[in-house]
């Protein structure tokens, strides 16, 4: 004979038995304050970026006509201060509105917690930059090493493994890819610019963050000079150069002379005498019609020779 199954009750909280939703939403709203904001000092090597932009300036109307609907979240510092989380760029329009309070949440996190939180809450902007998504999940793994989550492991490569695929399932992102992203960090900015501005292609990008700053510069120079970035192939050749000690400056610049399939036809100049003659200032955007302008005046010149030639 089957045996009867018993009821199930749910256990609820203490805060459940002895307070009323009220009471709970009063104590909620109790945490909301109007903090000034030179009190407010933005998060440790914030990774994301605030700009004075379109969506900047956009955001200042919304704020102006409506207040801050969302408030931001920040939490109390030992020295009486306190530390944004979430809410940088409602604090910086703020600013350029003039007003001296931002209404926030103040939240009571330790270190990690607030390093993760604000990872987290960033992360769901529209558009994150490759270098905003960087320097945040590197940060974020940091955090969650240091947390201990799995003592055993986060002290050897297993460990960040572990907790790289941790990182992965909460952000949905593959582990290799969250470690393309972080290799990213070793970039000089200037390249990192560049990759923020679709210049350069993530895989490509990974393959630079190997090679030392000087030689990062250099290939930065072979780029201006050549108006051109390197494929992944021809990364993945100077990172194979650089691990065998023999990536030197001429050889970033022979691979960077090379003729891409997808590259438009353009002049090389590989004479230092003749680019002598371009004016140091000019851009490299500018360098292909500046030699077709002095192409065109010497090719009148030319002709206006032979005239004269023939009328004598």
């Amino acid at each position: 004979m089957p045996k009867e199954k018993k009821p199930r009750f749910e256990l609820k909280g203490v805060d459940e038995f002895f307070t009323t939703q009220e009471m709970r939403d009063e104590a909620k709203l109790a945490k909301i304050h109007e903090i000034p904001i030179e009190e407010i000092d933005d998060f440790p090597d914030h990774p994301y970026k605030v700009k004075d932009d379109e969506d900047m300036f956009n955001l200042m109307e919304s704020i102006r006509d409506n207040g801050v609907l969302t408030p931001a979240t920040v939490r109390k510092k030992e020295d009486g201060r306190y530390e944004m989380l979430s809410g940088h760029r409602r604090k910086r329009a703020c600013e350029l509105l003039g007003m001296d309070v931002l209404r926030c949440e103040v939240v009571e996190l330790d270190r990690d917690s607030a390093t993760i939180f604000m990872c987290d809450s960033n992360l769901q902007r529209t558009t994150i930059l490759p270098s905003e998504k960087a320097f945040s999940y590197k940060m974020r793994l940091e955090a969650m090493n240091r947390q201990g989550r799995r003592n055993d492991l986060t002290s050897g490569p297993t460990g960040q493994k572990f907790s790289r695929d941790a990182l992965a399932e909460q952000v949905n992102e593959s582990g290799r890819q969250i470690q393309r992203y972080i290799r990213l960090t070793e970039l000089i900015p200037e390249i990192l610019d560049l990759v923020d501005e679709g210049k350069i292609a993530l895989r490509p990008a990974v393959e630079i963050s190997y090679l030392p700053p000087d030689l990062q510069m250099e290939l930065l120079e072979n780029m201006e000079m050549e108006d051109c970035t390197p494929s992944h192939d021809q990364t993945l050749r100077m990172r194979a150069f650089h691990k065998e000690g023999k990536l030197t400056p001429e050889v970033i610049s022979a691979i960077m002379q090379e003729e891409k399939p997808n590259q438009r036809e353009k002049i090389i100049l590989r004479d230092d005498r003749t680019r002598k003659l371009i004016p140091k200032d000019l851009p490299p955007a500018k360098r292909e019609e500046y030699i077709i302008a002095a192409l065109e005046f010497y090719g009148r010149h030319r002709a206006k020779q032979r005239e004269r030639d023939m009328e004598r």
